[in-house]
């Protein structure tokens, strides 16, 4: 019985661990998706991990750090975004109105619906605003060179927590 328990017990351990990680590269990947909040995912499941298998005193530095990186993340986004567009001429509203409805429509229509409608938002807005097709269009291409800075960046920072992860891990078997 006593081999068994320990069996079962070897075994949770090892499931436990495998669905975190897999948890956390799934959301890694999945922050080609941008609403989609991969770091704040990966943030929750390494919460988990601390909290199941212990922080210790480097894995609750190392948390404290990746902590930092997840809130920087979510900045990113919605900063590299508006700012490119309002350097293209876009207004706060406009950008206001795109972020909340790909938001919106991010839940509506996962995982496509905000990806499509942010940048569409932002184009019909500026073009009623403007009464301009080429102006509008110039601001929502501004838009989109944002996302594609957002998600170099998102990703980026995802990575550095994966690595962080990966030493706490390893902190807590040495």
């Amino acid at each position: 019985m006593d081999v068994f328990l320990t069996g079962l017990m070897s075994f949770l351990n090892a499931f436990g661990i495998v669905s975190l990680v897999l948890i956390m590269v799934v959301s890694w990947l999945g922050l080609v998706v941008p609403v989609f909040p991969g770091t704040v995912v990966m943030w929750v499941a390494m919460g988990v991990y601390g909290l199941v298998y212990g922080f210790g005193k480097t894995g609750l530095i190392l948390f404290i750090i990746i902590t930092i990186l997840m809130i920087l993340s979510t900045f990113l986004d919605n900063f590299f975004m508006g700012a490119k567009a309002l350097e293209k001429g876009a207004s706060k509203w406009g950008i206001a109105i795109s972020i909340i409805g790909g938001i919106i429509f991010s839940f509506i229509f996962p995982p496509l619906g905000g990806i499509i409608a942010a940048p569409l938002l932002l184009f019909l807005y500026e073009f009623w605003q403007s009464k301009d097709q080429k102006e509008a269009l110039r601001i929502t291409k501004g838009m989109l060179a944002g996302w594609g800075w957002s998600f170099v960046a998102r990703f980026g920072v995802g990575f550095v927590m994966l690595g962080l992860w990966v030493a706490w891990f390893f902190a807590n078997r040495g």
